[in-house]
């Protein structure tokens, strides 16, 4: 029983193929072609509405250097909150649920800001690995705790989105479970069970929305820390 609560998070395979390449391409089909109607069309504008939407939301705070990332962190983004709110649907499977796909995500962007900080900025991206004004006797340990703390950001970027997806498809499964379990049992329970399964699975929602939005929200704070 309770290997069976974590048997979701395992990469499904058919003929030995792992199925979660299928899984990362689906949100691409949700994408309207282009048609004659491009610009009319409502599902359209709709999509160009929502992604001026978290363009802007994300670049405002970074200068026109760190606005050549529009196109890179808008389409992770949206790719991460397709992906986090198709995992809820039933008999379906969550690819960022995996640790190692978010790593795979988070420590190239990561990299590629530190990278572009080196590169613009020397002196400046060093610098934050000293505090201005620090006794003399401080400064080794200092830099080994700021070096530190630069170096896990991409671990803490993909356990916190694995962490939070893994939690709230466990505890889903659980609720939904002691519904069926007590249906035969204990009907009232199970009704009540029944409404705090709707609760969480509403919370799951904005839990899913909001987790992909902390992710490309963090990477452009760390791009601003290096423009």
């Amino acid at each position: 029983m309770n290997l069976s609560f974590f048997d979701q998070f395992m990469s499904p395979h058919l003929l030995g193929i792992p199925l979660i390449l299928i899984s990362l391409l689906f949100p691409a089909l949700l994408l309207p072609s282009p048609r004659n109607r491009w610009v009319t069309n409502r599902i359209s504008a709709l999509q160009s509405w929502f992604i001026y939407t978290i363009t802007k939301q994300l670049m405002t705070p970074l200068n026109k250097k760190g606005h050549k990332w529009a196109l890179i962190l808008s389409s992770l983004m949206i790719f991460l909150l397709s992906i986090n709110l198709l995992g809820l649907l039933p008999y379906t499977f969550t690819p960022t649920t995996q640790l190692s796909m978010n790593l795979a995500l988070a420590f190239p962007l990561w990299l590629a800001t530190l990278l572009t900080g080196l590169r613009n900025q020397p002196s400046a991206s060093l610098g934050h690995l000293l505090p201005e004004g620090t006794p003399t006797p401080l400064i080794p340990a200092l830099i080994m705790i700021e070096t530190t703390s630069l170096l896990i950001r991409p671990l803490a970027l993909g356990v916190r989105l694995t962490a939070n997806l893994t939690a709230g498809h466990l505890l889903i499964q659980l609720i939904s479970t002691a519904t069926a379990v007590l249906f035969s049992i204990m009907p009232a329970i199970s009704i009540l069970t029944a409404c705090v399964l709707l609760l969480l699975t509403i919370l799951e929602v904005a839990v899913a929305m909001i987790q992909a939005y902390v992710f490309v929200l963090l990477l452009s704070l760390y791009l601003q820390e290096n423009i």
